[in-house]
């Protein structure tokens, strides 16, 4: 049995970069949790839970997809309105860098048989 890629997407991947934007703007660009939350469309509470380590802490993204969220950190703080255009962009690029693809060899293998995705070892 196994879960399809876009369901790995939203309980392992959406939540990782979420804490990496939470991250980037309570720290960096220095938001309060409740802002921060507002602009990533989450509670200050889930924000703060991010911070902690108490969730999104499966996966570790790599230097590379970092970097791709440090750019939309700063363009989210100029310009929340672009947070949803962001995160899209987040996930399309780690699609296409195989990131996803790593995440579903950890947690859903099954898939690998049947999706033409090649992670990268």
């Amino acid at each position: 049995m196994y879960s399809l890629p876009q369901e790995i997407e939203v309980w392992y991947i959406i939540p990782a970069v979420r804490k990496e934007l939470a991250k980037l703007l309570t720290k960096k660009y220095e938001l309060s949790y409740e802002k921060a939350g507002k602009i990533l469309g989450i509670s200050k509470a889930a924000v703060s839970q991010y911070l902690s380590d108490k969730r999104a802490n499966k996966i570790k993204l790599n230097t590379l997809t970092k970097k791709e969220i440090a750019k939309s950190a700063k363009i989210i703080f100029e310009n929340p309105k672009l947070a949803i255009q962001e995160i899209q962009r987040i996930l399309k690029f780690m699609k296409n860098s195989k990131c996803s693809c790593n995440v579903c060899k950890k947690y859903n293998k099954d898939v690998l048989n049947y999706c033409n995705c090649e992670p990268k070892y």
